[in-house]
């Protein structure tokens, strides 16, 4: 298995990647290899005690900044990092691709080189949710799509649910709607509508609707919400942690809201493994954020959502 792995993305490249790769490196399995792919020199630069027998540098001299347009930085630089990276997945060099760069290109790169499995409506971004019971369920979308109709949230229970089933192996895995109130004729009419679709689908273990004060307990473990809203609440969860850390207090349960401990959020729907950190990761999110790429490959999860969405259409 081989990770590329962004080494210019994010607010403290390439120093803070090349020590997270390092981390990994240490961490992953015997036949995993971490790619990085940025500008060569000054990658080696960063490896003061030499450069560990499974990591490799894959050379790309231009870096696609935090503020620039997507679409316009993936056309103007074929030689960036992240252009280069999304090639190597193309061509399947490597298994998957994470990177803290421009989340923008990162999105726009996955859609117009993998691109998005047939059948899926909109390719989604997850989040991992802590429950109080120690365990992790998932929040989708939290920022790909700000505006969903009702067929694109009843298809994110399905891939959500999916996700569950093989990366947290939860056999019958909870779906609910994230609304202003439990029952089905509340929120906004694309949430009503998407509740009827959810309920329809024998497929999945709809249990209806969730309250916000239900996000962390053993409600659901698939919670389905718009993009919009889905990222107002992970960036709310996210203060949490910064805010009892602020007060000096600590907490097993808050200490997981801490963006360290996931390292970064799946895009689901295309055909590969693409992780997204956060912008100000350091060395122990980007570890974090390569043993989650190492975990997507391992359960095969993108073909297993392939294979599900053409078993429905024949």
């Amino acid at each position: 298995m081989k990770i590329a792995l962004d080494a210019m993305g994010g607010d403290f490249a390439p120093k803070a990647v090349v020590q997270g790769a390092l981390l990994a490196s240490k961490e992953v399995s015997k036949d995993t290899t971490l790619v990085l792919v940025g500008q060569e020199e000054a990658i080696r630069a960063e490896f003061t005690e030499g450069i560990p027998a499974n990591v490799e540098i894959v050379d790309a001299p231009q870096v696609i900044g935090m503020a620039e347009h997507p679409t316009k930085a993936l056309s103007q630089k074929p030689q960036s990092s992240i252009s280069i990276g999304y090639q190597l997945l193309k061509n399947k060099e490597v298994d998957a691709f994470c990177s803290a760069g421009n989340t923008g290109a990162m999105l726009v790169g996955a859609i117009f080189s993998v691109q998005v499995i047939s059948g899926v409506l909109r390719p989604t971004i997850i989040s991992h949710v802590p429950k109080l019971d120690g365990s992790y369920g998932i929040i989708l979308d939290v920022g790909a799509n700000t505006d969903c109709k009702p067929e694109v949230l009843a298809q994110f229970g399905e891939i959500g649910a999916m996700y569950c089933q093989h990366v947290f192996k939860t056999d019958t895995p909870k779906v609910a709607l994230l609304s202003l109130g439990e029952e089905e004729q509340k929120g906004n009419l694309h949430t009503q509508a998407a509740h009827q679709l959810l309920k329809k689908n024998e497929r999945l273990n709809f249990v209806g609707n969730i309250e916000g004060r239900d996000l962390f307990n053993e409600s659901a473990d698939v919670i389905v919400c718009d993009g919009y809203v889905g990222n107002v609440v992970i960036k709310m969860a996210e203060s949490y942690y910064e805010i009892l850390k602020k007060q000096q207090y600590s907490n097993p349960f808050f200490d997981n809201f801490n963006y360290e401990v996931i390292g970064g959020s799946p895009v689901l729907g295309i055909n590969g493994n693409v992780v997204i950190a956060h912008g100000v990761s350091n060395d122990k999110a980007i570890c974090s954020a390569i043993m989650l790429s190492e975990r997507l490959t391992q359960a095969e999860l993108y073909q297993k959502i392939q294979h599900s969405l053409k078993e429905q259409n024949n």
